[in-house]
């Protein structure tokens, strides 16, 4: 638009006016919460004691039209259908707002009240990926039971994640980047800038997510539509500053505050939004990292924790020997550092699907260890040493729901006798030998890359 060289000029072309009407329209109904499922949400929120999942969702919102299957563990649409129903109501209105309305010069006050949502929705959505990077939570160092699954036996978004996951000072600088850009759009001056780095960290993520068959596609250009509509304000004067060397007008347009308490409650505004979305769900974040990554679950038992080979396998009586292609003897079996026990046998696991940021509250409901994984079969593990009782129940990347109970018996440091029943009635005699394994990407950190390294 020839209007945004100069903000002086009084009379927009006509379709420069079109332009901005269908414009205005499809951002505020993009940017703005007006879908009531919304605020169902933030009713349900314990305002009182808010978790940084909490405002982490607050973040994501975009308005969801369309019901999906996945729309349950949403604040906000995933899919390319909403963005076309919004197009079309843009299209609309901008129509009927041209028939009724022919005598507008022109709508600088608009223009700028536009560029101030999408500056801090734009914002709040960088920020709140930025913080989850910092304190490395979206992509946690790789499990036991990932150091132990076969290359091909991981999807694509999984090894995106994995691969991410084992550089933390990467991530570190990502999460950086991300909360710079993200302040960057709170001041005015340098709106440009961090559009401008926005849109190249933000266009790489997308691109990734295309890349590795993640489900975040749609959100990043979300935010990239923002990012580019921004950086569109000052885009043409420095193309005629720099490229065609000509003067060029300065945007010298500011609202105008008839009244002192208005500009005041301007500034209380912006202080209460970015101590909410920056400074609380900063320190928040970093609470939930010192408690550790909130993709396993948070009870912690580190005793029986690592690789156990399965010497002795005994199924109704008969004594099953080694077979990789055996779907019912285990080969051999990961304790993790949690309650959670996988296992390694001739048959192929479900695949499950959880290639988007979830955030889930409840340890249960975490799946993210056996999300994109087709190596292994996992089981959540309750052990009671009075007792001496060991019951397994399967999670959801297995074929059938199974569950296990099983006497629990601990010869010494390195072995473990299990013996039971499964839920089906098939007697078990199940004897572990824990193994001292050492894995390259430990070696390598403690000796160093370059050096000699012997496992």
């Amino acid at each position: 638009m020839d209007i945004l060289n100069n903000q002086d000029k009084i009379n927009w072309k006509p379709y420069e006016r079109v332009l901005f009407r269908f414009f205005f329209i499809y951002f505020i109904l993009q940017a703005v919460p007006l879908d009531w499922k919304y605020y169902v949400r933030l009713f349900q929120l314990n305002w009182f004691n808010l978790q940084f999942q909490d405002i982490f969702n607050i973040s994501r919102y975009t308005p969801q039209l369309l019901e999906t299957e996945r729309s349950i563990d949403f604040w906000g649409i995933h899919t390319f259908g909403d963005w076309g129903i919004l197009t079309a109501i843009a299209l609309l209105g901008g129509l009927i707002w041209s028939l009724f309305k022919k005598k507008q010069d022109n709508y600088v006050g608009l223009y700028y009240v536009l560029r101030v949502i999408l500056r801090y929705r734009l914002a709040i959505g960088v920020i709140a990926y930025g913080f989850i990077k910092l304190f490395p939570l979206q992509s946690p160092y790789p499990s036991l039971s990932d150091l132990n699954t076969n290359y091909g036996d991981l999807s694509a978004w999984r090894l995106f994640s994995l691969s991410l996951g084992v550089a933390p000072s990467f991530e570190y600088f990502l999460g950086a980047v991300e909360i710079f850009a993200g302040l960057l759009l709170f001041y005015r001056k340098t709106v440009f800038i961090g559009s401008f780095i926005i849109l190249c960290f933000t266009g790489n993520v997308f691109l990734s997510n295309l890349a590795y068959e993640g489900g975040e596609t749609v959100y990043s250009l979300y935010l990239i539509q923002f990012a580019l509509f921004l950086l569109c304000y000052d885009a043409p004067r420095l193309f005629r500053l720099l490229s065609l060397e000509r003067p060029t007008y300065p945007s010298i347009y500011r609202p105008v505050y008839p009244k002192v308490w208005q500009a005041k409650a301007q500034l209380i505004l912006k202080s209460v939004f970015i101590l909410f979305f920056v400074v609380l769900y900063g320190f928040k974040t970093y609470a939930a990292y010192q408690k550790g990554p909130y993709h396993y679950p948070e009870q912690q038992d580190a005793d029986l924790a690592g690789f156990y080979d399965v010497s002795r396998f005994v199924f109704n009586g008969t004594s099953l020997p080694y077979n990789r292609t055996d779907s019912i003897r285990w080969e051999n079996v990961v304790i993790e550092r949690w309650p959670t026990l996988s296992i390694k046998t001739g048959k192929q696991a479900q695949p499950v699907i959880s290639n988007v940021e979830l955030i889930h509250p409840l340890s249960e409901a975490r799946n993210f260890e056996y999300a994109g994984t087709v190596g292994r079969h996992y089981y959540r593990y309750q052990l009671d040493t009075m007792a001496k009782t060991f019951v397994m129940n399967s999670l959801g990347n297995n074929n059938e729901q199974e569950s296990y109970k099983l006497t629990f018996d601990r010869h010494n440091d390195r072995t473990i006798l299990l013996h039971g029943t499964t839920g089906k009635g098939d007697s078990l005699t199940i004897t572990l030998n824990k193994i001292e394994k050492k894995y390259l990407l430990e070696e390598a950190g403690k000796v160093g890359r370059r050096s000699r390294l012997v496992l």
